[in-house]
């Protein structure tokens, strides 16, 4: 480092002396004479070489230190108070700004949730009235289990969302068209989505034997939330209900969603011929799509397959377009949703958003899609119904209950999963 640059025109310099004044012991004291206009003023010292000193000084939060010189001690001495004030106040405004930062962006996701998720119709009511010792007990770090209901409203105006203008539920006015219970793993990596056969055969609380889409039509979302926790020992977190008309309008809110039908089918009677390859459906298309069950070789088993196969393309629709990973389109995703869904109403603005936005790190092979497992067909009480095979059934409830689905599928690679060859 150069050294410090000595002056030898200014009484500061500590080399120079001062001349010494002759002995006259009669001379009277006089007043210092003013400088003379050609002779230059004292300067400043000069800025130190390492940035340090001159103007400015004391504005750096973290201020060098030429080599050799002490921060603090007899020979400096204590910080002047100017500077403290200084170095004091570009804290306070650094610290200002970065709380600025993480308030508006925080509060800008918090706007988000309330406006987007606050369209979203709630269902009062929705969950069983039993004590709690009669229901299944919740497995803490489990993931999250949404019971997904679609309604046979037989309903001309909407009776789900926000453009409802009819009740969610009347007793004996519609039973549930599907049922599928959609687990969540806690660390949001895989999801699982089973469907229930509409005419598989259950107890029903209060009612005793029937067919599971009767739960709805008798008791609407609280018996139909306790009649699936009854069969399936898991505790059910959340309850989502669309009509057909909302189902409908969703498809046209994404644009459509690609279909492949792998073989071409002929008309037979209602039932309407498609013929082999990729289809674009618009909303009425796939509501013929997934509600056709009596030309399909195994019916009802078939039809649920429809409805997976009709939620992945959509789900595949939603994430090429990005919309998961970015608020704004999430919101304006919400917002759709909300026109024709309901949920319950122990689903809070933030919660359904921090729902919807978990899902972002989700793919396609990260979803799995199957029927529960089937026992067979029969007929009772002059009904044709749907069995459970009761064992592996058990063992799927539990998997679910626990948070050990992949573990399932690897050890049920036979079950009855949702392939890409789809009547």
């Amino acid at each position: 480092m150069d050294p410090k640059p000595e002056s030898t025109d200014t009484p500061d310099t500590p080399h120079a002396e001062e001349p010494p004044r002759p002995p006259h012991a009669a001379e009277a004291p006089h007043a210092e004479e003013p400088p003379h206009a050609d002779e230059a003023p004292p300067t400043e010292e000069p800025p130190r070489p390492d940035g340090s000193g001159g103007p400015g000084e004391g504005l750096s939060l973290f201020e060098p230190r030429a080599d050799g010189e002490e921060a603090a001690g007899p020979d400096r001495g204590p910080e002047p108070p100017a500077r403290r004030r200084r170095t004091r106040r570009v804290l306070l405004w650094t610290l200002s700004a970065l709380l600025v930062v993480v308030l508006g962006t925080g509060g800008a996701l918090f706007w988000a949730a309330e406006h987007y998720a606050s369209s979203v119709t709630r269902i009062p009511d929705a969950f069983p009235t039993a004590p709690e010792s009669a229901q299944p007990r919740p497995v803490p770090a489990s993931g999250l289990n949404l019971l997904l209901v679609g309604l046979d409203a037989r309903s001309d105006v909407p009776t789900t969302g926000s453009r409802a203008k009819a009740p969610v539920w009347q007793e004996g006015a519609a039973r549930s068209d599907t049922m599928m219970l959609l687990h969540l793993s806690d660390d949001g990596r895989s999801a699982s989505l089973v469907s229930l056969a509409r005419d598989t055969w259950v107890d029903v609380p209060g009612h005793g034997k029937a067919k599971l889409n009767a739960a709805y039509s008798w008791g609407g979302p609280a018996l139909m939330t306790e009649t699936v926790q009854n069969l399936t020992g898991i505790r059910i977190d959340h309850l989502a209900v669309v009509d057909w008309n909302g189902f409908r309008a969703l498809t046209d809110a994404v644009g459509g969603v690609d279909i492949t039908i792998p073989r071409t089918i002929e008309a037979a009677g209602e039932a309407r011929a498609w013929e082999a390859g990729t289809h674009h459906m618009d909303g009425a298309q796939a509501l013929l799509y997934v509600r056709e069950r009596y030309g399909l070789p195994g019916g009802d088993l078939d039809r649920t397959k429809r409805q997976q196969n009709f939620l992945r393309a959509l789900m595949l629709r939603v994430m090429d377009s990005g919309t998961l990973a970015s608020p704004s389109r999430l919101g304006g995703l919400l917002q759709s949703v909300g026109e024709v869904v309901s949920v319950d109403d122990r689903l809070s603005n933030t919660g359904l958003f921090q729902l919807a936005w978990g899902l972002r790190s989700l793919r396609a092979d990260d979803v799995r899609f199957m029927n529960a497992p089937f026992g067979g067909f029969d007929t009772r009480d002059g009904q044709s119904v749907v069995l459970l095979d009761e064992r592996p059934a058990a063992q799927l409830w539990e998997a679910m209950r626990n948070d050990r689905m992949p573990e399932y599928f690897r050890e049920h690679r036979a079950g009855d999963t949702l392939g890409t060859d789809v009547d």
